[in-house]
């Protein structure tokens, strides 16, 4: 965080200076555990064709588990890459992360072509599975039931819980969790995440990295801007955290998320009202008095969801609700399932309600996303350990948000009583020096799970940084809701061109027409479930 604008200019100049000399010898540590690892890696990647995506390269490095001992245990980080197209002009290796904590970048890449087709022209594409997820050696599973043990288990905690009932719920999910996750839960801190990264960046021959990070992946992106700053190639982070309050002030920065999610489902509203044809009739006039009838009536007499599972509560269908707010593309599906809801049909908020949890109810298993997310940050975010800053936090929450409540307050105590404490953490400051290569932050105004206010702040934080704005909804803007913000972020990427200062663009997804598409296609709830973006993670930042 930047010092305070009262603070004086010689003081500024002597905090700037001691940050300087003590990122120096960080930097210069990094640099040597950064050689050690390298050496001990291959020289290059090994890549070999994927067994099961054609056109993609699979490989594993092995890097240290502990920087500070870069010669005892290792950790293999899954990679994989899509070739650039024109390999005549190709301009070197983009990196994503689609954002977590604890999202496959593998997975994302093989399962969204789409998603980087423009820039697989020039480019490699690049997806790495961070340390504990995905394929990457001591993946984090929990093996938490998620609907009952897991951090959003149900029922939600609210200033009538038992409290003593509550903590040992959390205190079963945490013991479970460092249990089963024996030698990784401490090794997973972004810091550690951003040196894996510059020795892929190394290793595929790149001085620079291009980079695009997604949600918490512009948080990655943030802390590798900040302690590799002389490597900075072209990097967008889109779906942008405020870093600062993210590690060292996350209960702040979840309420503010809360608050968010609140003002998306308004907006909801306000268009289902405007074009009730777009949101089948659901609610008339006035679909927020709908909405809530439909919640209390469901929490008081649950709807059958057929063979689809359990019939579905009220606060089934708000969890439900959260993950279509992610996308503005997803708002016709939310109608369609309050209305069926409405209608006696709760079988596609079950099946929404079964995606928000991550579980397969063919395998009877639940993916350990949820667990992940909740590892990776716990053992990093600065969250107090006194039980009593919960309660407090749930009955603000409680009496702050109609019906989100549960995404603040009584759930953090799950990460306050987490006994992992993350080696190292990195928690800034977090900027970028005027001689580097400009990042490119992209906001959204009404994005529901990274606020615009705290993207704004984290491009303020970096300095040198400039902010393109989309107004409109949903979390993340490149690729499919707007042009102008395509436009934009390929020109940046292929030519390193920044767009003027103060730049917007709107966003281009109606309602009413994206309702049509669905529809005339014929799509199933399932497959549009399926088509869920990768980095749209219920309350995954």
């Amino acid at each position: 965080m930047r010092p305070a604008r009262d603070v004086g200019v010689w003081m500024v100049l002597l905090k700037r200076a001691a940050w300087v000399a003590v990122l120096s010898v960080l930097l210069g540590l990094l640099g040597a555990a950064g050689a050690q690892a390298r050496a001990k890696a291959a020289a290059s990647i090994p890549w070999a064709a994927c067994a099961d995506a054609e056109g993609y390269e699979c490989a594993s490095v092995e890097f240290p588990r502990d920087y500070k001992r870069p010669n005892g245990r290792t950790v293999s980080i899954a990679v994989v890459r899509q070739p650039a197209k024109d390999q005549a002009n190709r301009l070197g290796s983009l990196f994503v992360n689609p954002g977590g904590p604890g999202g496959s970048g593998v997975d994302f890449v093989k399962g969204s072509p789409g998603l980087f087709a423009s820039l697989n022209e020039r480019y490699d594409i690049v997806g790495f599975d961070p340390r504990g997820t995905g394929s990457s050696t001591s993946a984090i599973d929990c093996e938490a039931n998620q609907f009952t043990e897991g951090v959003y288990s149900q029922p939600y905690a609210t200033p009538d819980t038992d409290r003593a009932e509550y903590l040992q719920r959390v205190r079963t999910y945490t013991q479970k969790c460092v249990r089963n996750n024996p030698g990784i839960l401490p090794y997973t801190t972004t810091a550690s995440v951003a040196r894996d990264l510059d020795g892929l960046r190394a290793l595929v021959g790149d001085e620079k990295l291009n980079y695009l990070g997604f949600s918490y992946g512009t948080f990655l992106g943030a802390t590798y801007l900040s302690l590799f700053p002389d490597r900075i190639g072209r990097t967008v982070l889109d779906g942008p955290i405020d870093a600062d309050e993210y590690i060292n002030d996350p209960m702040s920065n979840l309420a503010e998320q809360t608050a968010a999610f609140e003002r998306a489902l308004q907006r909801f509203f306000m268009a289902c009202a405007a074009d009730q044809e777009a949101c089948l009739g659901f609610g008339g006039d006035d679909p927020h008095l709908a909405y809530d009838a439909l919640i209390r009536a469901a929490d008081a007499a649950p709807v059958p969801a057929g063979d689809a599972g359990p019939a579905v509560t009220g606060q089934d269908m708000l969890n439900a609700t959260i993950i279509t707010l992610y996308a503005k593309q997803n708002w016709p599906l939310l109608a369609q399932a309050l209305a069926t809801a409405q209608a006696g049909d709760g079988t596609l908020m079950r099946l929404l309600t079964d995606a928000t949890y991550g579980y397969d109810r063919e395998t009877g298993r639940f993916d350990p996303g949820t667990d992940r997310y909740f590892a990776i940050g716990a053992a990093e975010q600065r969250y107090p350990t006194d039980p009593a800053t919960y309660f407090r936090a749930c009955r603000r929450s409680w009496g702050s948000f109609d019906h989100f409540w549960f995404n603040a307050g009584y759930v953090e105590l799950n990460w306050g009583l987490f006994p992992v404490q993350g080696r190292p953490v990195y928690r800034g400051p977090f900027d970028v020096p005027a001689s580097a290569q400009t990042p490119l932050v992209v906001d959204t105004t009404y994005d529901p799970a990274t606020p615009y206010r705290g993207g704004v702040r984290l491009a303020k934080d970096l300095g040198n940084a400039r902010l393109l704005t989309m107004d409109g909804d949903g979390h993340t803007a490149y690729n499919g809701n707007s042009a102008c913000i395509d436009e934009a972020v390929e020109a940046y990427f292929e030519a390193g061109t920044l767009p003027a200062e103060g730049t917007r663009c709107r966003q281009e997804v109606p309602f009413a027409q994206e309702a049509a598409k669905q529809r005339a296609a014929g799509a199933s709830a399932a497959e549009r479930i399926k088509r869920l973006r990768p980095h749209q993670k219920p309350r995954v930042p």
